[in-house]
């Protein structure tokens, strides 16, 4: 019979060198407080900038880590683990202090998006699940805000769960999304859950079922009187467009007027074109265009570019996939422990030693560089990194999603115009303090010496 794991939560969603690293640990007496940092290395050719998020998912499984009765009975019956190990790992709880930039900030390479200082086999074993929970919300935050920053103005709804790569990631994109500016999602429990607006309309298949467009508009708009939104592209998208203008008095007799057609198919931009004219020509200025199927924020910046007349995007695939860059190069790495620094020094994976703060500088409200120095010190800017926990409790309530969303607009508005575009620009500086050299280099001369 098979193990009942709740992936969502469970300690066993991990990679195994986390296990066996914490049981090395425990045999070896190393559990004093450990540091780690969780930073992107590099960004990606394709973006200027990143956005901070996932936060919330995170303190909510540093809150609930632990084992049950029946994954402690399979890690035993592996033989893989001492009595004594799996006894630790009966009564783990995470009691470390957790630091954070507020989701919604602004971020760059080499910057720490979250510091774990914990003993080193908690610290250790949180790691992989740390990175699954940050990494898909950040990923998918910051290809959202390139299409808020391409389409200003323009109604951007999420309708990508069909297409995420399972159902936790469909419903974290949602959120995501939601924090860097789009309006909506069709995914149904982003709203009990989130707060988060939904939105629908109908599949093709609605009127496929039915005799005609006629019909199936007509069906549709007794089931949904508020804010009816018709699909036209179905068979022939113009004369969809002409028998809307047709229906429009009688459903606005009977109190349903028409609130927006949907194209899904084929010039999404010529499709426009032609049915604004029809609508408009129809008395229908009113009705709104909205566009979905393979949009991505190049597509909408060109829309923008060229005046096309659509109102609002839903967007899927490109968004929930990430599709021009699906992954970040990012790594959680030890910077402490027991009090001393620690720096990786791999080749073209060298990381800076210490826990550290980011000190942002702004003139005349946009962002003009960023210092990257130790935690304990202080230079002029505003500190990004804030308590989050400490010792495996919340220090307060965290910011809500609306304000998580509000910081993103903000943070968006203070970028560097050429940061704000869709081709790759100069990028942001972000320079090391004179400490922080300091002490990487007395690291690595440390370092030397030990080797010998």
């Amino acid at each position: 019979m098979a193990t009942p794991i709740d992936p969502a939560r469970s300690l066993l969603l991990t990679d195994l060198y986390e296990l066996t690293m914490l049981d090395a640990y425990r045999r070896e007496g190393m559990e004093a407080v450990a540091s780690f940092e969780l930073f992107v290395r590099k960004l990606p050719p394709c973006r200027n900038f990143l956005v901070a998020a996932g936060l919330e998912q995170l303190v909510e499984f540093l809150e609930n880590a632990r084992f049950t009765e029946e994954e402690l009975a399979w890690l035993e019956s592996t033989g893989r683990f001492s009595r004594e190990t799996l006894e630790y790992l009966r009564a783990f709880r995470f009691t470390g202090d957790l630091d954070a930039l507020p989701e919604g900030t602004v971020f760059f390479a080499d910057e720490p998006v979250v510091r774990v200082t914990a003993p080193l086999p908690q610290a250790q074993l949180v790691e992989s699940r740390l990175i699954n929970i940050v990494h898909f919300q950040v990923l998918i935050a910051s290809k959202a805000a390139r299409m808020t920053l391409a389409a200003p103005g323009k109604l951007l709804l999420d309708f990508g769960l069909r297409r995420a790569h399972g159902a936790e990631a469909g419903l974290m994109a949602a959120r995501a999304s939601f924090i860097a500016g789009f309006a909506g999602t069709a995914t149904v429990p982003a709203e009990p859950l989130f707060g988060i607006p939904i939105y629908g309309t109908m599949a093709h298949s609605f009127i496929q079922a039915f005799a005609n467009e006629r019909e199936a508009f007509l069906a549709f708009a007794r089931s949904r009187p508020k804010a009816l939104i018709l699909l036209i592209d179905t068979y022939d998208t113009e004369a969809a467009a002409r028998l809307v203008v047709d229906l429009a008095p009688e459903l606005a007799a009977r109190g349903t007027p028409v609130a927006g057609v949907r194209i899904d198919s084929g010039d999404l931009a010529e499709h426009a074109r032609r049915v604004r004219a029809i609508l408009d020509e129809g008395g229908l200025r009113q009705v709104k265009i909205f566009a979905s199927g393979g949009i991505d924020e190049e597509l909408l910046a060109r829309h923008l570019a060229e005046g096309v007349p659509i109102d609002g995007y839903g967007i899927g695939t490109s968004l929930t996939t990430s599709t021009d860059w699906p992954a970040l190069d990012c790594a959680y790495k030890l910077v402490a422990y027991a009090g001393e620094p620690r720096r990786k020094r791999s080749e073209g994976k060298a990381t800076w030693p210490g826990a550290k703060q980011i000190f942002r500088r702004y003139e005349d409200g946009r962002m003009v560089g960023d210092r990257l120095g130790l935690a304990e010190e202080r230079h002029e800017g505003t500190p990004l990194l804030v308590p989050v926990m400490r010792g495996g409790v919340r220090v307060g309530p965290l910011p809500g999603l609306a304000e998580a969303r509000e910081r993103c607009a903000r943070e968006l508005a203070a970028l560097p115009e050429r940061l704000r575009r869709l081709a790759p620009a100069e990028p942001y500086p972000v320079e090391p303090t004179p400490a922080l050299l300091a002490l990487a280099e007395t690291c690595d001369r440390l370092q030397r010496e030990r080797a010998r």
